[in-house]
């Protein structure tokens, strides 16, 4: 789980949330800004791996393709 902030600067939002989800949150204490804020963090950084890859497709394959053609770059140096 990523680690966020507490001094960070925080914007108020309404969100709807399911109201037994929120209800049992309430029961067990649960910060339900900060689980959200998690929620969201966690939700960015996999959009953003996920951009990433398709952004850098065209390299990692052509990376595959050399590796397949060639093997891996100094693989005779390898200690393991």
């Amino acid at each position: 789980m990523r680690k966020i902030a507490l001094n960070a600067i925080r914007q108020p939002a309404n969100l709807s949330i399911d109201a037994k989800l929120m209800r049992e949150a309430k029961g067990l204490d649960v910060n339900v800004s900060r689980a959200a804020e998690a929620g969201i963090a966690e939700a960015v950084a996999a959009e953003k791996a996920r951009l990433w890859k398709l952004e850098n497709r065209a390299t990692m394959d052509a990376w595959n393709d050399y590796v397949e053609k060639h093997g891996i770059p100094l693989e005779d140096s390898r200690q393991f």
